[in-house]
């Protein structure tokens, strides 16, 4: 290669080296994006729970000391098909950022060809033979920004896809937590409904004993074999809302039916999991900032910021530098054989003049995107606040109530015994004996139904705070 053409390269290489990549090489077009504050309020409105420890929420269900939700949690986080679809959606962005990445790079690309030919001049055919081994160059120098602007959106995106796939997982982990509560709780009410329907069941075969001496009248009898066959009813019909959670389980972990099953029946899992309570943070802005569904929403929105850079450039000239250089061998039979070097470099300006205004109207409608995905970010925050009041009110409202319920339900224990005593000292009946029982049975139940209201409060508030996910940088964001 001669001196001239190498440095024909050279000046290839090094031009659009001028330009950075930060931005264009006359500057950067649109808008810079700036982070929008979190418009959440200074305080809560509602009261806040303290009396736990303060822990990070990631992978709180393992606090809950239950295998059985452990097992049934990772199941479902391995077979999930939404977090599949988000880490797909990851992988997509990741593509579509190394491309951009490298727009703003020179492409090379090697070029070879060879044909023959024949022809003649009223004598005997003569035959060339050409052969070509060569590089040839593309570059498109950045003038204003809009490659620049390009990589900011695609960047936004892909952050904004992580975000999503946090955000899945959050949602995921509440989902499955709730069907394993309210499995728990069916079968704690399937055991509670037993017993209240032996008890009906007794008291309809007294009552009948008594009405054929003559005790008790018929429609009392016919009462009380109503009663006991409504509660045998009711025990069929949480049966097979227990059943349906179980099939709930199913689909979320993907685990056969028999080897769940064998797995909820563990001994003392017959109970409802029991969370370790956590403070929140006191600052609203704090909480929802580490929402990734808010994360995503704001991301999304520098992707849009972006977009408008990106269509407000195109509307400005273009400038693209090409070259090559070809090795060239040629050989006519018979006759000599000829080696040379062809090479060219040289500019491409594309100045726009006229396009009956596409442009433009590209680029107002990347501004009425930046704007509609400013009012979704806004409303994602607003939500958040909202969710997280929420779940603060519903785990105060079930505190309040918690010691009248226990209360209550103590005081009917008590008359359940005081029955049984009056019972064995000749003095109480068995029918009042069963309906104390039927009383303190109901009193326990709900009982258990504040405490399935409680969790549930405290796993939605898990939800809402963010799940303990905390963002990190995009190269380091990965499923």
């Amino acid at each position: 290669m001669t001196s001239r053409p190498r440095r024909a390269i050279v000046a290839l290489v090094a031009l659009p080296l001028l330009s950075g990549c930060a931005g264009g090489l006359f500057g950067t077009a649109g808008p810079d994006y700036q982070l929008s504050p979190l418009t959440a309020a200074a305080a809560w409105q509602a009261p806040q729970p303290h009396a736990g420890s303060t822990q990070k929420l990631a992978g709180w269900w393992a606090q809950f000391n239950d295998p059985a939700l452990d097992a049934v949690m990772a199941a479902a986080q391995a077979q999930s098909g939404t977090l599949a679809q988000a880490a797909a959606a990851i992988e997509r962005a990741r593509a579509d950022a190394v491309a951009a990445g490298v727009a703003g790079l020179p492409s090379f690309d090697a070029v070879t060809s060879a044909n023959r030919a024949a022809f003649t001049f009223f004598g005997p055919p003569a035959y060339r033979t050409q052969t070509q081994v060569g590089l040839q160059s593309s570059w498109e120098i950045d003038l204003f920004g809009s490659l620049a602007r390009q990589r900011e959106a695609v960047q936004a995106t892909l952050d904004a896809n992580v975000a999503a796939w946090h955000d899945a997982r959050v949602s995921l982990a509440a989902e499955v937590a709730n069907a394993y509560l309210n499995f728990r709780h069916c079968e704690i009410q399937s055991a509670q409904a037993a017993t209240d329907a032996q008890s009906r069941a007794a008291t309809a075969r007294m009552t009948a004993a008594a009405g054929k001496a003559g005790l008790q009248s018929s429609a009392t009898v016919a009462l009380a074999e109503g009663s006991a066959a409504e509660a045998s009813a009711a025990v069929a019909q949480r049966r097979a809302q227990c059943d349906i959670s179980v099939k709930g389980l199913v689909a979320l972990t993907a685990i056969d039916e028999p080897a769940l099953r064998q797995r909820l029946a563990q001994p003392g899992a017959a109970k409802l999991p029991e969370p370790q309570q956590f403070r929140i943070e006191s600052i609203p802005a704090r909480v929802v900032a580490q929402r990734p569904d808010v994360a995503a929403a704001e991301r999304r929105l520098a992707a849009a910021s972006a977009d408008i850079g990106h269509a407000e450039a195109d509307r400005y000239p273009r400038l693209t530098l090409s070259g090559n250089i070809l090795p060239t061998r040629l050989t006519i039979s018979p006759g000599p054989a000829f080696s040379l070097t062809t090479w060219s470099i040289g500019p491409s300006l594309v100045l726009p003049l006229f396009d009956g205004g596409r442009r433009t109207a590209n680029v107002e409608a990347a501004k009425a995107h930046y704007a509609a995905s400013e009012a979704v970010y806004r409303a994602k925050v607003r939500d958040a606040v909202r969710e997280v009041e929420e779940t603060l009110v519903r785990l105060d409202s079930a505190a309040a109530r918690d010691a009248d319920t226990a209360t209550s339900a103590r005081g009917y224990r008590a008359n359940l015994a005081a029955a049984q005593a009056k019972l064995q000292a000749g003095l109480g009946s068995v029918l009042e004996l069963e309906e104390a029982r039927r009383q303190s049975i109901a009193a326990d139940a709900t009982l258990v139904s504040l405490a399935q209201e409680r969790i549930a409060a405290w796993i939605a508030l898990y939800r809402a705070a963010g799940g303990g996910w905390e963002p990190e940088p995009s190269n380091r964001n990965s499923p």
